[in-house]
């Protein structure tokens, strides 16, 4: 969780004084609050009896809260994933809790209810860490016991706690009152991340300190061990690190460090950076100074990835997931669905990344999962379509998978291509996705419609090469431009009114082709 030091980290998570509605559940299933109860007295506030702007096929918190997504494990043939969660923000409580949600294919979550109460005992609440399956009963909880060591703050003194499930991770019990790895004395010292270390036989674990990754190890998960670090002084408060081992397509392996990093100081994303480098089990040397970057919007932060696993139960060295939280702490209470839907946290989609050898270096491309597409409840397929100006599609729909292939005459571009999604019917509001060649970078330019705080996310292009290939996921509150491969990503939440379901395309001061335009209306 970003932080300044005006403003206390425990401070973001309280609610922010706004009388809203009771929530209404977008995961359905076991462990239903009771605020579900209420649901048919919320719709009745909605004009036209649904949720105005929870999204159709986004995971959304079933009511008040959620930030942080936790790193989901696999259990019994599922995907669990863990979010923190207040349940008290609508009446101005503080405090999280983790909440879980299970899925199979990535797309379609169903909540399961808190698995760790908030308050559950005298170290406060629980903030983020991360999960895994204890297969050699390594705590001595018992095989296949699921243990998480979490972030707890008692007296504000943040240190790791350890808490565990023998019930395949349906509820937790704390391991004690004592922190498994204490404070040596630094403000920032939370969200640890812990994986197998399978070359050396031992848990690692890489925890957040400031401008800084500790690196521990340890043969219990109790009794941890410093060994390194990674320093970081130019990339703002560093949370929520990621490290893991993966199979590039030319079969070569690589270890990757990520964090949720800000580099707004610097004219930088504040999302997951992430470096490719060698890990010896104590240190990680990355290939190259400057990070890269999983997304370059504005709104795909505290994200975690998590390996896939086949049907067997294997894990995939060559396919990741990643999930990123469709907010940032800049404006955090900023948002429309509470007083619509009574509720504050979405996440953006989740994302299959494989990593990819190409000039420079390795880096990570991430596509939508792919289960997305059997979620597609219409299909528009356009063809190509020549644009000079512009022109207006008959397609509308709030939530859809837009895609094409962008193709113009080098030697006679247009100076500016792309899209007006989330478009009002008069044409003001609109969100802008495309390729500026003039710039050149591609962009997304939310300040025509309403939005947190206005701005413009750009990457650099070739206009050179007269195509871009590109992917626009729209859900109501998020605009998600997928360009190429997926190197590059930009996610963005953004709040349009119910009857801004527009499309229009645009090639300014000369023509292009939409090749392959297809537009897949989207549901779960």
């Amino acid at each position: 969780m970003e932080e300044s030091t005006a403003v206390s980290r425990r401070a973001l998570f309280a609610g922010a004084g706004v009388s809203a509605l009771a929530g209404t559940l977008a995961l359905a299933g076991e462990g239903a609050p009771a605020a579900a109860a209420d649901a048919a007295s919320v719709l009745a506030t909605n004009s036209k009896g649904r949720s105005r702007m929870r999204p159709a096929y986004h995971v959304s918190v079933p009511d008040n809260w959620k930030n942080d997504p936790q790193r989901p494990v696999y259990i019994d043939g599922e995907y669990h994933y863990y979010y923190l969660y207040n349940a008290d923000y609508n009446e101005g409580g503080g405090g999280t809790a983790w909440r879980r949600a299970t899925t199979s294919d990535h797309v379609s979550f169903r909540d399961r209810g808190v698995a760790i109460p908030k308050f559950s005992n005298g170290n406060g609440d629980c903030w983020s860490g991360s999960l895994v399956v204890d297969e050699r009963n390594t705590a001595g909880y018992g095989e296949d016991a699921v243990i998480a060591l979490v972030t707890q703050a008692p007296d504000g003194r943040q240190a790791q706690y350890l808490w565990y499930s023998t019930d395949r991770g349906r509820t937790f019990q704390p391991g004690g009152d004592a922190p498994v790895l204490q404070n040596p004395g630094v403000h920032d010292f939370r969200d640890p991340k812990v994986i197998w270390d399978a070359d050396r036989g031992r848990w690692f674990m890489a925890n957040a300190e400031g401008q800084r990754v500790g690196f521990y190890v340890s043969a219990d998960l109790r009794s941890w061990r410093r060994v390194g670090e990674f320093v970081r002084t130019d990339l703002g408060l560093i949370e929520c690190p990621d490290i893991f081992r993966m199979t590039a397509d030319d079969g070569t392996t690589h270890w990757i460090l990520g964090i949720s990093a800000n580099g707004k100081g610097r004219g930088l994303p504040a999302t997951y950076a992430y470096w490719t480098g060698a890990f010896d089990g104590a240190s990680f040397v990355p290939d190259h100074g400057e990070p890269r970057w999983l997304d370059y919007g504005f709104d795909f932060y505290g994200a975690v990835t998590y390996p896939n696993h086949d049907a067997s139960g294997a894990e995939d060295p060559t396919l990741r997931r990643a999930i990123g939280w469709a907010n940032f702490w800049d404006y955090p209470h900023n948002t429309p669905t509470l007083a619509t839907d009574g509720y504050n946290g979405d996440d953006m989609i989740v994302r299959d990344v494989r990593l990819t050898a190409g000039d420079g270096g390795y880096y990570l491309a991430s596509t939508p999962t792919a289960a997305l597409a059997q979620y597609a409840k219409k299909t528009h397929r356009l063809g190509d379509v020549a644009v000079s100006g512009v022109r207006d599609l008959e397609v509308r729909s709030l939530a859809y998978d837009l895609s094409c292939e962008l193709v113009w005459d080098p030697a006679a571009a247009p100076s500016n291509i792309g899209f007006e999604v989330c478009r009002a019917p008069g044409g003001g509001r609109h969100v802008a996705a495309g390729a500026f060649l003039n710039g050149p970078f591609t962009y997304v330019n939310r300040r025509p419609t309403i939005n947190p705080t206005g701005g413009e996310s750009q990457t650099p292009i070739d206009p050179s090469t007269g195509r871009l290939a590109v992917r626009i996921l729209v859900d109501r509150t998020s605009v998600e431009l997928f360009v190429g491969d997926g190197r590059v990503v930009h996610s963005h939440r953004v709040f349009p009114l119910e009857g801004d379901d527009r499309i229009r395309l645009y090639a300014n001061d000369g023509s292009a082709t939409f090749r392959g335009l297809t537009i897949r209306e989207l549901a779960i």
